[in-house]
């Protein structure tokens, strides 16, 4: 099985080499912190995450840089808004963001460069262009000439007089073509701003990856990644400033995540239906959201509604009662044989099923359908009367490794019960002896309603918290 990956530029599906052996290079687009993040912005957290893991997973090192953009219009209408300064409204959301991404389960990237940190070297980049006749300053502010890149487009398929269209709109007098981009703006007053040859400003949008991705993964990404939305221009904009400099290619391979739906509606201020992760997690586990986002293709569009989250959550709780049923069983059996071949050959199955449809150009949703193809394989297991203590740690190993990127399941050790719960499991205990099923059932309610929910198994009585 070789990794396939389709790639925005040639929008076909390529095997992926990376130009290292074992060595992976990996930018993807980050936040602009003047707010908490929304669930569109999680979709290609979680997602890259999962490609991240694979990766890891089959072998490969990983340098995953996702970037920072902490000063722009909005950190500075931000700054306004609170009264303060676009430091602060950055460390702010920098803070929420990172509280987020433990709130979800997901690793820091290997870096997260922000803009501030790195003005030197975003300035020289821009001097770097001007010298190359590829930027021209005008007024305080520097554009990029995407004339003078004959591929600008290449990414969005689209040449510059189609491109227009989309470009017209509050078309600066002081551009020498309107498909031109601002590279540096001229500082207005009352702004933060930085000294450069140009006189004092802040830089573009669009500069700021491709100044950071060059420091810290060099001329040319094994992967860079972004929600489609960021395609064009910024991706496109990224391709024409790092190619005019490098010669070489910004990516080898590109890759899009498609956009995500509220009530099959498109998610916008305007209609005020933006979901903020950090309300998310309130309401729903992780392991539901992770499922969720991983439940369809990456490059297809995401419908959220209370039904999908309420089904992702269905979904995870199956799984994990797979799980503690099995590790409920392994502590109560005696027999331990070596496994038949048949049995490893379904184990294989299950596997190879997970494999090769995560090397499908990261094909999730399919994965999942082999966490189930185990789960059912776990429940027949435990149909038996008596089962063998290795076949119940074949599959939780299996299962180790199979979770260990997709994380739909998080291995938690329950909480000590207060000395009046664990009274009142033993009273049920006592009233089931008795026949009393009347108080048996009470007594079920009654931990049910403070979270607390009782199974009654073959091997015993086991509890778990809502």
């Amino acid at each position: 099985m070789t990794l396939q990956i389709y790639n925005t530029m040639s929008r076909t599906k390529e095997e992926f080499v990376p130009q290292e052996p074992g060595k992976v290079k990996m930018y993807v687009c980050g936040p602009t912190v003047y707010d908490y993040i929304h669930i569109g912005n999680a979709r290609p957290v979680i997602f890259f995450d999962t490609v991240r893991g694979y990766l890891e997973q089959t072998g490969h090192e990983v340098n995953y840089v996702v970037n920072f953009t902490d000063v722009d219009d909005k950190l500075i209408r931000k700054a306004e808004q609170l009264g303060t300064d676009v430091p602060h409204v950055a460390e702010t959301f920098i803070a929420a963001y990172y509280a987020d991404l433990e709130g979800l389960g997901i690793p820091k990237a290997s870096s997260n460069p922000r803009v501030t940190e790195n003005m030197p070297l975003i300035i020289d980049f821009i001097g770097e262009l001007v010298e190359k006749g590829f930027a021209y300053e005008n007024g305080g502010d520097v554009y990029y000439r995407t004339g003078k890149f004959e591929k600008y487009g290449q990414l969005s398929k689209q040449n510059l007089q189609e491109l227009q269209f989309g470009i017209r709109i509050g078309v600066d007098e002081r551009k020498e073509h309107p498909e031109d981009f601002v590279l540096w703006k001229a500082a207005k007053p009352g702004e933060i701003f930085w000294s450069s040859p140009w006189g004092d400003g802040r830089p573009g949008w669009h500069i700021e990856c491709s100044a950071m991705a060059r420091e810290y993964l060099g001329d040319t990404l094994d992967i860079h990644g972004g929600g489609q939305d960021l395609q064009f221009p910024h991706h496109e904009c990224e391709c024409a400033q790092s190619e005019a400099i490098t010669g070489s290619p910004l990516a080898n391979y590109w890759m899009h995540n498609g956009f995500i739906r509220i009530d099959n509606e498109k998610m916008s201020k305007s209609l005020g239906n933006g979901v903020l992760v950090k309300d998310l997690r309130n309401q729903y586990k992780r392991e539901a959201i992770r499922y969720f986002m991983l439940s369809t293709h990456y490059r297809n569009p995401l419908n959220f509604t209370e039904d999908t989250m309420e089904q992702a959550q269905n979904s995870v709780d199956r799984i994990a009662n797979a799980v503690g049923n099995l590790k409920h069983r392994l502590g109560a059996v005696s027999v331990n044989q070596e496994l038949t071949p048949e049995f490893s050959a379904r184990l294989d199955q299950i596997r190879q099923q997970y494999h090769e449809k995560m090397q499908d150009d990261f094909n999730t949703p399919d994965a999942i359908t082999a966490l189930f193809e185990w789960a059912a394989e776990a429940n027949q297991l435990l149909q038996q009367d008596v089962v063998n203590a290795a076949e119940i740690q074949a599959l939780l190993e299996l299962f180790g490794e199979l979770n260990a990127v997709l994380r739909i399941y998080t291995d938690v050790e329950p909480e000590l019960l207060d000395e009046d719960i664990e009274r009142l499991i033993q009273e049920r205990v006592e009233a089931r002896k008795s026949k009393n099923w009347a108080r048996a059932d009470e007594i079920r309610d009654e931990l049910s309603a403070q979270g607390i929910l009782l199974e009654d198994t073959a091997q015993g009585m086991r509890w778990r918290r809502k």
